[in-house]
């Protein structure tokens, strides 16, 4: 038995270093945890040391104050470990393996896990489909920015890296795969671009980067991104992509600048319902405005992946449509061009082997494309605040000093 610290939200804007209790492999009862939930016994999970565990955008959206997460929730849903416990249950996983771990929680055994479709399965959260860690209305499993962290239903849920050294030379890229690579790779796939494919994506935050590399490991011919920062933009150029600032206005006429056409194959919104007008309008927020351009910037018989995180529940809103998750959206128009969306969690099990060999055999350096980089478990509270001032970087949190540091 051991100690345990955990970065926590405690209330808008903040977070802090927290002692919390060492995992169990029973649910106790804390902050954000269901009811319902409080007291399941978890035979089938491991404990894991986290080796690496990541600052995610979703996590700024809680700390922003613009969702329902109650103070003391125990951040945290990006989950790189090795297993140090192994519960009764479990028959294949071993101590000392060096595992992903999906952020999305799956049992394997539902109708829904069965069919791939781990984001939302129907047996890890008593109120919805669908689970996470240290998520607000996910259930309540503890969050993974700590020292060490439960997992549960580990056979099916992780992971495990096949050469422990091999993998720790490639760690900043590997812990990527707990979630914005799937899920940049998922927008894409669901967008359907392929070799030659002319993409759009809106956002270069970190899943945002993370889907321009994807697009670049599918084939496409040309990929833009379009954001507001100007130094996410530059680091979307460092890896081939084409950019455009929104603030000079709509990407439809810069897309026609770059491509000879107004229009593109695919594209993705990696912004979700913080997103904010263009042009003169952005520094006003407008959660709709991406979608709609989207429809608009598609070409007829296109498709559209939203993995941008949308909410039911907002009360940061400026209206009290969207504060009830209603976006006043033109879905006349994406009717009219018959375009194909989708949207919800990345169903990380999809993806995350397929692209667990494309790191290990060099065919992506995807901690590049986001800028990773490293800083202990005790400065997360400096790294929510760049973030969130806009740094064009992904901040990897080291409990342990196991990481190499990229500063």
């Amino acid at each position: 038995m051991t100690g345990n610290k955990a970065i926590a939200y405690v209330g808008k804007g903040a977070v802090e270093v927290r002692d919390i209790g060492y995992p169990s492999l029973t649910l106790q009862d804390g902050p954000g945890v269901n009811p319902a939930n409080v007291g399941r016994r978890c035979d089938h999970g491991v404990i894991l040391k986290c080796v690496a565990t990541n600052i995610c955008g979703s996590d700024q959206h809680m700390v922003r104050g613009r969702t329902t997460a109650p103070e003391g929730l125990v951040l945290g849903h990006e989950i790189t470990g090795e297993v140090v416990e192994v519960g009764r249950d479990v028959e294949f996983v071993k101590q000392g393996d060096l595992v992903s771990v999906p952020f999305n929680i799956a049992c394997g055994r539902c109708r829904n896990c069965k069919e791939g479709q781990t984001g939302i399965c129907l047996n890890v959260n008593p109120d919805r489909a669908g689970s996470a860690y240290g998520y607000v209305d996910m259930g309540g499993w503890v969050g993974g920015q700590a020292e060490y962290v439960m997992v549960p239903y580990a056979d099916w849920n992780v992971l495990r890296f096949p050469d422990r050294d091999q993998a720790m030379e490639k760690i900043l890229d590997l812990t990527m795969l707990s979630d914005i690579f799937p899920t940049g790779f998922h927008g894409c796939v669901t967008a359907g671009v392929g070799v030659g494919s002319t993409v759009y994506i809106a956002g270069a935050g970190p899943v945002g980067l993370a889907a321009a590399a994807s697009a670049q490991l599918l084939g496409a011919a040309v990929v833009i991104v379009g954001d507001l920062n100007a130094d996410r933009l530059a680091q979307a150029r460092s890896f081939g992509c084409e950019t455009i600032d929104i603030s000079q206005g709509e990407p439809r006429e810069q897309i026609e600048q770059l491509l000879g056409v107004a229009e593109v194959d695919s594209a993705v919104d990696a912004v979700g319902f913080e997103a904010r007008g263009h042009g003169g309008d952005a520094t006003t927020e407008k959660p709709a405005t991406v979608l709609n351009s989207l429809m608009d910037l598609t070409r007829a018989g296109g498709s559209l992946g939203i993995p941008g995180l949308y909410v039911t529940g907002d009360p940061g809103a400026e209206d009290a449509a969207a504060r009830q998750g209603s976006l006043s959206l033109n879905f006349g128009l994406g009717w009219a061009k018959s375009h194909s969306f989708a949207t919800g969690q990345c169903p990380v099990m999809r993806y995350h082997r397929r692209l667990m060999m494309a790191i290990l055999h060099d065919r992506v350096q995807i901690a590049k494309a986001v800028d990773a980089r490293t800083i202990p478990l005790t400065e997360a509270p400096r790294g929510y605040q760049e973030f969130d001032q806009g740094a064009a970087r992904k901040y990897v949190l080291d409990p342990h000093g196991l990481l190499p540091q990229r500063n």
